[in-house]
């Protein structure tokens, strides 16, 4: 009795093999592309941002300081926010150019119902 159990057991999981894999290959292949290389196409275009900053761009860091860059080493940005007020910070806590920055806000703000 328990030999009919057995060949029963056995010809239900003779089946699997490489087709259980397909889909978790397939929700893997989906999350590469619509999540993981477009954030490290995001991740390089930033890269590359911080390597061509230069005197007198307009930036704004990731603590919401707008300033103008008036100093620049490898790692420290010296930024003026004000009138002979200036602040060094680490070049990479700077987000973006002040002008894609408000651009991007006053998109943002456009389509939310003006009165």
């Amino acid at each position: 009795m328990t030999s009919i159990a057995y060949a029963a057991n056995g010809a239900a999981s003779g089946g699997g093999g490489i087709a259980s894999f397909i889909p978790l290959i397939l929700i893997f292949v989906i999350f590469y592309f619509l999540l993981i290389r477009p954030q490290q196409k995001k991740t390089k275009d930033h890269q590359v941002y911080l390597s061509n900053l230069k005197k007198g761009d307009g930036v704004v860091t990731t603590g919401g300081l707008h300033g103008e860059i008036t100093g620049i080493t490898d790692t420290v940005v010296t930024l003026e926010i004000a009138d002979n007020i200036r602040v060094k910070i680490s070049r990479q806590h700077i987000l973006g150019s002040k002008a894609s920055i408000t651009a991007g806000n006053e998109k943002e703000a456009g389509g939310k119902g003006k009165t």
